[in-house]
C-alpha cells in the first residue's frame, strides 16, 4: 500500500510539475529580459534613486545584494526588540537579543530556522512586517543571482550581469506576489486558517483548558512554500492542521515547493538560446530528486521493530492523515529544495531515513534546490563538470561558448567549499571546546551518543545550508547555537553569492568561442550522468567520514 501511494503521488506530482514547467519557465525570461516596466515599478526606482536601464558590473551588483541583505537583518532585529511596543503583539514581550539575531539571520538568508515556538514568541506584527516580507525579499534575491549568473553565459563580453533592483522588483511584483494570492485562496479553501483572533480559550471534553491559537496562516504558508522559505506559523510547521489540514494541502505545498525551481532550468535555456542546456539541468535534477524519495520512502516503510512492523512502517512522529509516502515526499521536498518545511518529525525517522533529509542538504540543495539557489548550484557543479571532462579528454574546457579557465575553476571550487567548511567546522567546534560541549551535552542535546552528534550535524548543515528544518530533539535556543547557527546561515548565503556573481562577471567578459569537434555536448544524456556523478562526488563523499560516526553508524547497530 505504502508503495503504491508513493508512486501515485509522485505521478501526480511530475505530472503537475510538467505542466506548468514550460509556461512558467518562458515567463520567467520573457519578465527578466523585458525592457518594459510596470508604472509601480518606475515610481519605486525614481524612489530609490535607480536607473532601470543601467546595468551593473558583478561587484556594483553584490554591494547592492549585500546593503539590501545588511538592511533586512537589522530591520528584523530592531522589530523583534520592540515587539512589546508594536500593535496585535498578543501581550508577547520583546524577543532576547540572542534569538533576535538568530532569527533575523535566519528569514533574511531564506533559511527560516526557528530556535523558538513561533505562536508563543512572535505576534502578527513580527509575524507580517518582518517575516512575511522576508519571504519575499530573500526569496526574490535568489532568484535575481541565478538570472545574473545566467546572463553571464549568455553575454558577448559585456562584461555587465543586469540590474539588481529591477530583477529584485520584478521578482516580487511580477511573480511571487501573484502566485502567493492564488496559492493563499486554495490553501483558504482547503482549510488553512486565515484570521487575526489571537488566542481562544477553549474547554476541552475531559473538562480542561485548551489554548487555541489563530493568525493569518493561510497567506503566510502560501509564500513559505512558494519561496523556499519553511518557517511555520505554528512550532509543528506544516504537521499543524491550522497550516496543513489534509493529504491534498500537503501535496499542493509540495507543489508550491517545487514549481518555480524546476521551471528555472527552463528559463536558463531560453536565455542561453538552447533549450536543450535547460533540459539537461532538468534531467539531473529530476533524476537525483527520483532516487532520494525512493530510498527515504523504502527505509522508512521497512523500519524494524515490532511497533513500525505492526504499523505498517516507521510511523513515530508522522501524521496519520499524511502516512508514510506524504511526509517521505514532503521531506524529500524540503531538503532537496531549501524549503525546510515539515510535515513529520525528521528526528523520529529511522536511523537511516533520517540520513536522507541530511543528504539532500548536504548534496547542495540542487535537485531543485531553493527558489534561484538551486540553479545556480547546478549550474556551478556544472562548470566543474566539463572542467573534469576537458581534463580526462585532454581538451580545454568550455560551457555554452565560454572557455572554463583557471578564474572560473577557482571561483566554482571555492563555492564548492563554503559550506563543508561550515557544516564540519560548527559541528567539530560543538564538541571540541569543553565549555561549549557541556552546554551541548547538558541542555541541547536530549538523546547524547550518535543520534546526539547527528542532531547538532544536522542543525549545522541546515543553517549553512539554508534549510531550517531540524531534527527537533535539539534544543537550540542556546547562546552557542543562536550566535553559531547565526553566524553559518550568514556565510552559507552570502560567500556562494560572492563567488556565483563574481563568476557572472568573468564569463560576460568573455567572448564566446564557436563550437568545435572537440566540444564536449552538454545537452545530451551523457553529460547529465557525468553532472550526477559530479554531484554526487564531490559533494557527498566529503561528508561520508561524519556520516559515518553519526546516522551510518546508528543505522548499523
Amino acid at each position: 500500500m505504502v508503495v503504491w501511494l508513493a508512486v501515485l503521488q509522485a505521478l501526480t506530482l511530475a505530472l503537475l510539475l510538467a505542466v506548468v514547467h514550460r509556461p512558467l519557465g518562458d515567463y520567467l525570461a520573457r519578465l527578466y529580459l523585458s525592457q518594459k516596466d510596470l508604472r509601480v515599478e518606475r515610481g519605486f526606482y525614481r524612489l530609490i534613486g535607480v536607473d532601470p536601464r543601467s546595468s551593473q558590473t558583478w561587484q556594483s551588483y553584490l554591494r547592492s545584494v549585500l546593503a539590501f541583505s545588511l538592511v533586512g537583518v537589522l530591520s528584523l532585529y530592531a522589530l523583534q526588540r520592540a515587539q512589546a511596543i508594536l500593535p496585535y503583539s498578543l501581550g508577547l514581550p520583546a524577543v532576547p537579543a540572542g534569538l533576535s539575531f538568530n532569527t533575523a539571520a535566519s528569514f533574511v538568508t531564506n533559511t527560516n530556522w526557528q530556535s523558538y515556538s513561533p505562536e508563543v514568541t512572535l505576534g502578527y506584527s513580527i509575524q507580517i512586517l518582518g517575516l512575511a516580507v522576508q519571504n519575499f525579499v530573500s526569496a526574490a534575491v535568489g532568484i535575481a543571482v541565478a538570472i545574473a549568473l545566467v546572463r553571464g553565459f549568455a553575454a558577448h563580453r559585456t562584461g555587465t550581469i543586469g540590474n539588481f533592483w529591477v530583477d529584485l522588483t520584478r521578482g516580487i511584483l511580477r511573480l511571487l506576489l501573484p502566485l502567493s494570492i492564488v496559492a493563499a485562496i486554495v490553501l483558504m479553501v482547503g482549510g488553512v486558517i486565515q484570521n487575526f483572533n489571537g488566542f481562544t480559550d477553549l474547554t476541552t471534553l475531559s473538562g480542561g483548558t485548551q489554548t487555541i491559537p489563530g493568525g493569518p496562516v493561510a497567506s503566510q504558508e502560501a509564500i513559505k512554500e512558494l519561496g523556499t522559505n519553511g518557517g511555520g506559523f505554528f512550532n509543528a510547521n506544516s504537521s499543524h492542521p491550522f497550516e496543513n489540514p489534509s493529504a491534498w494541502t500537503s501535496l499542493f505545498q509540495v507543489f508550491l515547493m517545487l514549481v518555480i525551481p524546476f521551471s528555472l532550468p527552463r528559463t536558463f535555456g531560453a536565455i542561453v538560446g538552447d533549450r536543450r542546456q535547460g533540459y539537461a539541468i532538468l534531467g539531473a535534477m529530476a533524476a537525483i530528486f527520483a532516487v532520494s524519495l525512493t530510498l527515504l520512502t523504502v527505509f522508512e516503510s521497512s523500519g524494524s521493530g515490532t511497533a513500525p512492523q505492526s504499523a505498517g512502517g516507521a510511523m513515530e512522529g508522522k501524521e496519520t492523515r499524511f502516512g508514510i509516502a506524504g511526509s517521505a515526499l514532503y521531506a524529500t521536498a524540503s531538503t532537496l529544495s531549501s524549503t525546510g518545511a515539515v510535515n513529520s518529525m525528521h528526528d523520529s525517522f529511522t536511523a537511516l531515513g533520517g540520513m536522507m533529509p541530511m543528504l539532500n542538504m548536504m548534496l547542495g540543495e540542487v535537485a531543485p534546490g531553493g527558489v534561484g539557489s538551486g540553479l545556480y548550484g547546478m549550474l556551478i557543479l556544472a562548470v566543474i563538470t566539463v572542467f573534469i571532462a576537458g581534463l580526462l579528454v585532454g581538451r580545454t574546457p568550455e560551457y555554452l561558448g565560454k572557455k572554463i579557465g583557471p578564474r572560473e575553476i577557482k571561483l566554482a571550487s571555492l563555492y564548492i567549499l563554503v559550506t563543508p567548511s561550515l557544516v564540519l567546522a560548527g559541528t567539530a567546534l560543538s564538541f571540541a571546546i569543553p565549555a561549549v560541549r557541556t552546554d551541548v551535552e547538558a541542555t541541547s542535546i536530549a538523546n547524547p551518543g550518535l543520534h546526539g552528534l547527528s542532531e547538532v550535524l544536522y542543525a549545522f548543515t541546515s543553517a549553512s545550508n539554508n534549510n531550517g528544518s531540524a531534527f527537533a530533539g535539539l534544543t537550540a535556543d542556546t547562546p552557542w547555537f543562536n550566535a553559531a547557527l547565526g553566524v553559518a546561515m550568514l556565510l552559507g548565503r552570502f560567500l556562494p553569492i560572492v563567488f556565483v556573481l563574481a563568476l557572472a562577471g568573468a564569463l560576460a567578459g568573455q567572448v564566446p568561442v564557436p563550437e568545435t569537434s572537440g566540444t564536449l555536448p552538454t545537452n545530451r544524456p551523457q553529460f547529465v550522468g557525468l553532472l550526477i556523478g559530479v554531484t554526487i562526488i564531490i559533494t557527498a563523499l566529503t561528508y561520508f567520514p561524519v556520516l559515518a560516526l553519526g546516522p551510518l553508524a546508528e543505522g548499523l547497530q
